[in-house]
């Protein structure tokens, strides 16, 4: 389905009243987030599937389109892509899940035909959009997708883990896009959901010396007990392999200069402004600036992963909110104020 079609159908959406009403978190545009009751999701058409959520999460690229307005491609849209739920309601032509199954979603809405879909990249589809953007997300009870999109989660998986499995695979992206060496040190700059997903995967593969580095000292040190992984301050480390997860265009500016020469620098982090380099700095210490955008094929091998990490993701969780709470926390989190990574929302 292409991102015209996916527009077009929303727009009859809008058009179809719902049998009940519910309660969702809407972007109308930059700066403009209402709690509002709206119709609920009419039944889902062909390929499609109903989920009622059960927790969502909170992005920081949610915190960058509220600040931005940057991705805003349909206004007013349900925000949020991180969540997992029970699907309730299959669409015709669905064939590989069951009313029943307990699901996380793909945040990634490719379009399946253009060159990079075609080579397993749908993270660089020419037509990306992503659940919240160009179609309602899951900052409400409900919401219909494309069976693609929902992947099955491990029997018994605490659902505030299972929510975690987008930003997990996020994580994992940034740590695989590095291809540390089995020994090689490696510093993640920002302790954000991001960094501390990725310091929880790096051990969990079996990397012994990760670093952190935040100027949250409360929440690097939370990250740092959670992994046995150590606190320091980014520009006296000098590791050869870093990921950079905080959005901040000093701290990455920070990273490059303490980076040594014939370094790597997985960019994760979404950022606000602009980066001046010097090309010959590259050139002649041939750093590598790695772009990390969403993950690749990453999705399943995550949720495998996140029975084994549930005990220390579930200490990473700052709050469990209502609806109503959003704005608030959106707030909170775009000041820097939590002391701990994820803020979960549950919809009911």
């Amino acid at each position: 389905m292409t991102k015209l079609t996916v527009l077009v159908y929303w727009q009859m959406v809008r058009a179809t009243k719902g049998v009940f009403a519910m309660k969702a978190v809407r972007l109308h545009g930059k700066g403009d987030l209402r709690v509002e009751n709206v119709d609920s999701p009419p039944p889902p058409p062909a390929g499609w599937v109903r989920v009622r959520v059960e927790i969502a999460g909170i992005c920081g690229s949610d915190i960058h389109n509220f600040k931005t307005g940057q991705w805003i491609s349909r206004s007013p849209s349900i925000a949020g892509h991180e969540f997992t739920g029970l699907v309730t309601e299959l669409g015709d032509k669905t064939d590989r899940l069951r009313v029943g199954d307990v699901v996380a979603g793909d945040s990634r809405f490719w379009c399946g035909t253009c060159e990079r879909c075609q080579a397993g990249q749908q993270h660089l589809c020419e037509k990306l959009g992503f659940i919240g953007e160009i179609c309602d997300g899951c900052f409400a009870p409900e919401i219909i997708l494309p069976e693609r999109l929902l992947h099955v989660v491990p029997q018994g998986l605490s659902p505030k883990v299972a929510a975690m499995a987008e930003p997990f695979a996020v994580a994992l992206h940034a740590v695989r896009r590095l291809h540390l060496q089995k020994d090689e040190p490696l510093l993640i700059v920002g302790c954000g959901p991001i960094g501390g997903l990725a310091a929880v995967i790096a051990k969990r593969l079996g990397h012994k010396t990760v670093k952190l580095a935040d100027k949250n000292a409360v929440r690097a040190a939370l990250v740092a007990r959670v992994t046995d992984a150590v606190s320091v301050p980014a520009e006296s480390s000098h590791c050869s392999a870093a990921i950079d997860a905080t959005g901040s265009i000093s701290a990455l500016r920070g990273l490059i200069a303490a980076t040594p020469a014939g370094g790597r620098i997985a960019i994760v982090g979404i950022s606000h402004g602009t980066l001046e380099i010097d090309p010959n700095m590259l050139v002649e210490r041939e750093l590598s600036l790695i772009g990390c955008h969403a993950f690749q094929q990453e999705l399943p091998e995550a949720i495998s992963m996140l029975p084994a990490c549930a005990s220390q993701l579930l200490q990473l969780v700052e709050a469990e909110i209502s609806l109503d709470d959003v704005p608030a926390a959106y707030a909170r989190i775009a000041a820097g104020q939590n002391e701990k990574l994820k803020t979960l929302i549950k919809p009911s």
